[in-house]
């Protein structure tokens, strides 16, 4: 069974930075896509960013210019650079990954990220 492990969250002052990490772990010979999605306390769960294979990253209007999305496919691992922080990118970020087409998504257990100063 594939797991989405997730580590980086945390506490960091506006203009801050972070970077969060997801290692997917199982049996697993390649990943469609791997991305990033945050839900904020009484929104709705949004894209941040994600790669699918073969294609370029694809970024959520809010966090482009800030955000960025990489992958190290030898690794199943995916990786968010968030720079240039702000208030409003407090939310838990959940790390999703499509291992094969026709398949459901898989989702990691989420992690927080506080923006305050």
């Amino acid at each position: 069974q594939v797991q989405l492990v997730e580590s980086g969250g945390g506490l960091v002052q506006p203009g801050g930075s972070l970077r969060l990490s997801c290692a997917a772990s199982g049996s697993i010979s390649s990943i469609v896509f791997m991305g990033w999605y945050r839900q904020a306390a009484g929104k709705q769960r949004e894209l941040v960013a994600g790669i699918t294979n073969g294609a370029s990253p694809n970024y959520g209007a809010s966090v482009k210019g800030r955000f960025g999305i990489s992958r190290d496919n030898a690794k199943n691992t995916v990786y968010l650079q968030m720079n240039s922080l702000k208030p409003e990118d407090t939310a838990v970020y959940y790390c999703n990954a499509l291992i094969s087409y026709g398949q459901r998504p898989i989702w990691g257990q989420g992690t927080q990220v506080t923006v305050s100063s």
